[in-house]
């Protein structure tokens, strides 16, 4: 089967032979045709499929017919990440070169208000992220009410990214009577749900098995250590069939601290993650394209929709939390038919994630086997002893063995007598000599109320007042002064 044979228009194959496609792929074959036909449609597909030219290209036809409308866009194209979105725009902008359409791109990280002068000459595709298209409405600088076709894009990661409210409501603000495209790699209960609220009638289009790994794709886990983790990547990036590589890890502090010290080793290497701006994130992509690095690391920013020729290896250096991460982030290589290598680096920590994995995915991932262990995992030339915890939460070293324990020689000390054998306390000698000729602690101290509050008349202190008793103390007390 050939494009031809689809029913797209002469101009749109011009410019699909110029891209240098020949044949379509088969979600692609199966979809576009549908599409035409202004039908709904739920389309399954594995990433690195051509899910991206399967509702392009109708719609480029589709489209052809008509104007647009000051900020009223013509079609809605919905994507849950920057960089999706981008590329989405750039495959209309190379399939579309021979029609007259004007597109407008939505995502933030860029200047509004260039945005906004978009929207009011008119555009007849808006490509978006939900937030910033929200952000937008709110504003009342965009009308939705004369959109035709509504995409929903990578429908599962936009479930998690927590998009889901905002496509529903999306949803509501558009025509009645609509198209609506819904593609999505795995079909998850939410997602079925919100294609039964608002497409109707759909047909479903399912070229591949939900989170089905490409199977141009060789996969492989390596046996590590958390400590060794970067030097068993310095090793496997040294390979001679390495061309360009994306390197994944979990968390935006990791990729910044993996792509510095890849760095420090000599590597090509450079970062994207959700912090960057977007201004920096398309300039270290269009370096990775344009070959001036060959390894990228990446966040999962990157696991979905960044369509790069050529890429020969996917190192997952962190497991990924979900399991179908694991096959958005493989699907960076193999694209289009060419073959590729996934490395994932384990620890033993990794066991429950990894069989989450192959559990999703229906097939057992070979072992590398566990990687020589690096300075940073070797053990020290002298062990420590352990310390174990008392019952005081406080740590003691564990004593060595009872033969080697005798066998240390201890030095001479005077033994202790035996507790009963102890002088009792009353026993001991004073510390001080003449301590015992003090008086009794009841003799001593001195009483409190009778003879220090109201000292008797007949016995004055030496140094206190030897005088008749004032008359306002002994007011009460049946004692006159003179």
């Amino acid at each position: 089967m050939t494009f031809a044979d689809l029913g797209l228009s002469d101009e749109l194959l011009r410019a699909v032979t110029e891209a240098g496609y020949s044949e379509p792929t088969p979600i692609q074959a199966a979809a576009i045709p549908p599409v035409l036909m202004n039908r709904d449609l739920i389309g399954i597909a594995q990433t690195g499929t051509g899910k991206t030219a399967s509702f392009v290209l109708p719609m480029i036809d589709i489209l052809a017919h008509g104007r647009s409308r000051a900020m009223m866009p013509r079609s809605l194209i919905l994507e849950p990440t920057r960089e999706l979105a981008a590329q989405v725009a750039e495959n209309f902008e190379k399939y579309g070169k021979y029609h007259k359409l004007s597109m407008a791109l939505l995502i933030g990280g860029v200047s509004m208000g260039d945005q906004q002068k978009a929207l009011e000459k008119g555009v007849d595709v808006l490509i978006a992220t939900p937030g910033r298209l929200m952000d937008l409405f709110g504003r009342g600088k965009i009308l939705l009410s004369g959109c035709s076709t509504l995409v929903i894009d990578e429908a599962d990661r936009m479930l998690d990214m927590g998009f889901i409210p905002d496509i529903e409501e999306i949803c509501t603000k558009l025509p009645a009577n609509r198209q609506t495209l819904l593609f999505s790699a795995t079909m998850p209960a939410p997602i079925k749900k919100l294609a039964d609220k608002f497409l109707s009638n759909p047909k479903t289009v399912e070229v591949a098995r939900p989170a089905t790994a490409n199977t141009s794709i060789e996969q492989a886990l390596v046996e590590t250590s958390s400590r060794g983790k970067r030097e068993t990547l310095r090793k496997l990036l040294q390979a001679d069939d390495l061309t360009t590589a994306i390197v994944f890890s979990n968390r935006k502090t990791t990729v910044r601290e993996l792509a510095e010290s890849l760095q420090r080793y000599g590597f090509k290497a450079s970062q994207i993650h959700g912090d960057m701006e977007q201004a920096e994130r398309i300039r270290e992509l269009d370096r990775f394209k344009s070959g001036d690095i060959n390894i990228l690391v990446a966040s999962d920013v990157a696991a979905r929709g960044l369509d790069v020729k050529g890429v020969s290896h996917v190192f997952n250096y962190d497991v990924p939390w979900h399991p179908d991460d694991y096959i958005h982030r493989i699907g960076r290589t193999g694209r289009a038919g060419a073959k590729g290598k996934a490395f994932t680096l384990v620890t033993p920590e990794d066991a429950e994630a990894i069989e989450n994995i192959e559990k999703l995915t229906g097939m057992k991932i070979a072992r590398v086997g566990k990687a020589a262990p690096t300075e940073g995992d070797a053990a020290p030339a002298e062990e420590k002893p352990r310390r174990e915890r008392t019952s005081r939460g406080r740590s003691a070293e564990r004593k060595p063995p009872a033969e080697k324990q005798a066998s240390v020689e201890k030095p001479e000390t005077a033994e202790k007598p035996a507790r009963a054998e102890r002088p009792r306390r009353e026993d001991r000698p004073r510390r001080e000599e003449g301590r015992d000729d003090r008086p009794a602690r009841a003799e001593r101290r001195p009483e409190r109320h009778d003879d220090r509050r109201f000292p008797p008349a007949a016995e004055p202190a030496d140094d206190g007042w030897n005088g008749p008793v004032p008359s306002f103390l002994a007011h009460g007390f049946g004692t006159t002064g003179e």
